[in-house]
């Protein structure tokens, strides 16, 4: 006797494999559970089944703030050089990229090269309190004694990406 196939719909996979991990026993991740429920479904794993519905281009559709993008270029002059401090934080966070996406990704430069790279790309001398900032925003690491910096290669969300185009000559 042919199967019947039975189609289910399942609104959160991550819900249900967290739901089904709980009623199954033995001891297995939450991460573990949503591959399994994956493969059962024909996917090689939870990442493949994302990538199969399209997850990946709905979470890369997020449109940039192009009004934080034009406050944040007003410091920047027309060579593309951070003229000064915004007093909103999330204003100074963002004017960091253009100047993170200036470093060289693999250098690892001393306090002091590090310091000149920031100074030739800024019209006043702060070189210290961009690398503090840049250090606590996670775009820069440093040794405990601070003798050496390195960018930390990461991607920039699209309103980073977006000020990060308009300001870069």
């Amino acid at each position: 006797m042919p199967r019947d196939a039975i189609p289910i719909l399942v609104e959160d996979v991550s819900l249900f494999a967290r739901s089904l991990r709980s009623q199954l026993s033995g001891e297995t991740t939450h991460q573990t559970m949503l591959n399994t429920v994956a493969r059962a479904a024909g996917y090689r794993n939870f990442q493949h089944l994302k990538a199969a519905h399209g997850w990946a281009e709905k979470e890369a559709e997020v449109p940039p703030n192009l009004a934080l993008v034009r406050r944040a270029r007003a410091r920047f002059n027309p060579e593309g050089l951070f003229i000064g401090w915004p007093a909103k934080r999330s204003l100074r966070t963002l004017c960091l990229w253009p100047i993170w996406a200036r470093l060289d990704p693999k250098a690892v430069l001393t306090e002091r090269e590090i310091s000149s790279v920031i100074h030739g790309l800024c019209t006043f001398r702060d070189a210290a309190g961009i690398r503090r900032e840049m250090v606590g925003e996670g775009m820069l690491t440093r040794t405990l004694d601070g003798s050496e910096y390195r960018r930390v290669n990461r991607k920039p969300d699209p309103t980073q990406r977006a000020l990060i185009r308009l300001v870069l000559p």
